[in-house]
């Protein structure tokens, strides 16, 4: 009987040793949720993410996207007035109170959308950048196929309840690496927990509790209504590596922060982004007919692997190299590639390129190279 229980006991604390420093997290207390990385979009947690809720409000993550590449195209000035029609002043909810006719910057109405979710500032961006809310949400529609977002359909660019307006949390996480991949600015507005518009005469404070309190959080969205519950975006970055928490139809607003908390506790805990260098030096290719007689291979990027921590011993490299080429050799010119490798199965290729320019010989130069080894060899 005491070897028994000294046996189970040996294999308890075996189990406790090994243990991830957090567990996956079966449970979650929402209904749907994931946990995506934001460089690769892999998915590192699902619960039932593709099935379909009202997103409230984080519907403005697709609003905020457009917005943002009407500015990055350059059709659309941060500094530019924006007007609150009549429509957009109706829209109740969320808002900071615009006036009919009043105008406001791009840039105070992104931060009055991203902050406090603001409903009258998003579809003064909506009529502004394509001329009706209608024509905006037929605009965001398209984004979302585009996108891979096969499970939404928007009908405003509010997140207000309306018949059809649905998507998911895969969906949802699909268009937020979107916009914090290619947007970065968006970041300046995201983080903010306190602000002011109007001169400081009205304030500011975020929907999103995790910018107060979570390390490394960067955003990204709330939403909240009778019908759609408790929803949240949620990301953060640490040593180098972004993720992607979506939550929906939570019960409570404790229970959407606690569950990306839970989701993103588990990534950062198990996953890390890992730089890749090839495993020994890469040799010179030999130039034939050129004014140089080698030219080196480069990475034509750098690179760098989503890998579980416990994996980060079991990288490895092959390199594949043209032993000559013929000049001329331009730059950045294909000269093999460096094969990546996890647990000996490949997850990666990146092209080996040329470093640098080498021209081909010129007649004359042709001539000099034979008879300087014609004197080397009778010297």
């Amino acid at each position: 009987m005491k070897r028994i229980t000294a046996l189970g006991l040996s294999l308890l604390l075996i189990c406790l040793l090994s243990a991830p420093a957090y567990a996956v997290p079966a449970e979650v207390t929402a209904p749907s949720a994931i946990l995506m990385e934001k460089t690769t979009g892999r998915v590192l947690y699902n619960q039932d993410a593709d099935t379909q809720y009202e997103p409230a409000s984080v519907t403005k993550v697709m609003t905020l996207l457009l917005v943002m590449e009407a500015i990055d195209s350059g059709s659309l000035g941060w500094e530019d007035a924006v007007t609150a029609s009549t429509h957009a002043i109706s829209m109740g909810g969320s808002q900071i109170w615009l006036k009919e006719n009043e105008q406001m910057s791009v840039r105070d109405m992104v931060k009055a959308v991203t902050v406090v979710s603001a409903n009258d500032c998003a579809v003064a961006l909506a009529e502004h950048v394509a001329g009706s809310e209608a024509a905006f949400v037929d605009r965001m529609n398209e984004r979302a196929r585009q996108l891979g977002m096969e499970r939404t359909n928007f009908v405003n660019c509010t997140g207000l309840p309306a018949q059809g307006h649905l998507t998911c949390a895969y969906d949802i996480a699909l268009m937020s690496r979107e916009l914090i991949l290619n947007h970065p600015a968006i970041r300046e507005f995201t983080t903010i927990w306190m602000d002011t518009l109007r001169d400081g005469t009205f304030q500011l404070s975020n929907t999103n509790r995790l910018i107060f309190y979570y390390e490394g959080a960067t955003g990204l969205k709330t939403g909240f209504t009778d019908t759609a519950l408790y929803c949240l975006s949620a990301t953060a970055e640490r040593d180098g590596m972004e993720l992607i928490a979506v939550v929906m139809h939570a019960p409570t607003s404790n229970d959407r922060f606690e569950a990306c908390k839970t989701l993103l506790n588990y990534g950062f805990a198990n996953y890390a982004i890992t730089p890749v260098y090839p495993d020994q030096a890469i040799p010179p290719v030999e130039v034939l007919l050129g004014e140089q007689d080698t030219v080196q291979p480069v990475t034509a990027r750098e690179c760098s692997i989503l890998l579980e921590k416990s994996k980060s011993g079991a990288v490895t490299t092959q390199l594949e190299v043209a032993q000559q080429v013929e000049a001329p050799v331009e730059p950045g010119q294909k000269l093999g590639e460096l094969r990546v490798l996890v647990d000996g199965e490949q997850v990666d290729t990146i092209d080996l390129v040329a470093a640098q320019e080498v021209p081909r010989l010129s007649i004359g130069g042709i001539f000099k190279r034979m008879l300087n080894s014609l004197f080397l060899q009778h010297g």
